[in-house]
């Protein structure tokens, strides 16, 4: 049997996260290929139906990842994000799919190694927990059609 390799989705601010991600590029540094980068303008903009839509989609791990605490471009975005995925770990926690598969970091435009090494960490992290409950055998299924 194949080992799990988990999906992760990563929302990141235009300003800082993303421009962390290709820094992580720019000086070499390796991090999961399959953390795949969403960029959204702030964190902020990320609502509680992007993650929860993520999951659902066959996601295993979720993070949003903006500027420092601070220091957002959207003067209070990051402060908005971080609140909102209090709210949704909650709400994972209720549903059960577990909290502990979303998470909010921060980070600036020139931490490319913190990007690496959070990436890296997260991954770890959700494949321990295994896979995502919400996948199906019809999710597997398609993805072995379409494979």
């Amino acid at each position: 049997m194949k080992a799990f390799e988990p999906v992760i989705v990563a929302f990141c601010c235009h300003y800082c996260a993303y421009t962390a991600a290709d820094m992580a590029g720019s000086l070499r540094r390796c991090y999961p290929p399959n953390v795949h980068i969403l960029r959204v303008p702030c964190s902020g903009k990320v609502d509680a139906i992007h993650i929860m839509k993520a999951f659902q989609k066959g996601a295993d791990g979720v993070y949003v990842a903006g500027c420092l605490e601070g220091d957002c471009h959207f003067k209070d975005g990051n402060l908005k994000a971080a609140r909102r995925v209090a709210y949704v770990k909650k709400l994972l926690d209720e549903i059960g799919l577990g909290g502990e598969r979303l998470e909010m970091m921060t980070m600036s435009a020139g931490m490319g190694e913190r990007f690496a090494v959070t990436a890296s960490e997260f991954t770890e992290k959700i494949r321990s927990l295994g896979p995502n409950p919400v996948k199906g055998p019809a999710q597997a299924r398609q993805k072995a059609a379409a494979g």
